[in-house]
């Protein structure tokens, strides 16, 4: 194992007052994705983000998202953007393309704009499945998106 002179672990103590979110929801499977967004708004809001600082859009489905995102993220109006929705099995192939494909859209976004993109879309066998997970889910996605940010301001200032 290698020597590291330097090791950081960071302990976020962001003031979430002055972050910008943005979200962009799927329409698809509706009731999942609104359980999605009512736990991730109100777990920004738990952590002190404004409500007047979080834009949310919705788009088609899970394939629309990335696009949405995208454009968000390059207006470089966002601290962290967060994608909601979910994707469950159907009887066809289509399933695997929505969710790989969403997946991998959402995952170019952050790495092509360097800024973080919290993949918060549902992939479940059934809508019940969906439904079980949504709160949880839409909490974390809030707690990841700001962890996110934090990490990178600090590693912004540790890496020179």
């Amino acid at each position: 194992m290698g020597h590291y002179e330097r090791i950081h672990e960071f302990e976020s103590d962001l003031n979430c007052t002055e972050l910008r979110m943005g979200i962009v929801m799927s329409r698809y499977n509706i009731d999942a994705s609104k359980g999605l967004l009512d736990s991730c708004t109100k777990e920004f809001e738990k952590n002190g983000v404004p409500s007047s600082n979080i834009l949310m859009i919705t788009v088609p489905g899970a394939l629309e998202i990335p696009l949405a995102l995208q454009k968000m993220a390059l207006t470089d109006q966002f601290d962290a953007l967060v994608a909601l929705g979910a994707v469950i099995r159907g009887g066809t192939y289509h399933f695997e393309i929505v969710s790989k494909e969403s997946a991998s859209g959402i995952t170019a976004v952050q790495l092509d704009t360097g800024i973080p993109v919290v993949n918060s879309i549902l992939t479940t066998e059934t809508n019940e499945q969906a439904l079980e997970r949504m709160s949880q889910k839409g909490a974390e996605a809030a707690r990841a998106a700001i962890e996110m940010v934090y990490l990178l301001r600090k590693l912004d200032e540790v890496i020179q």
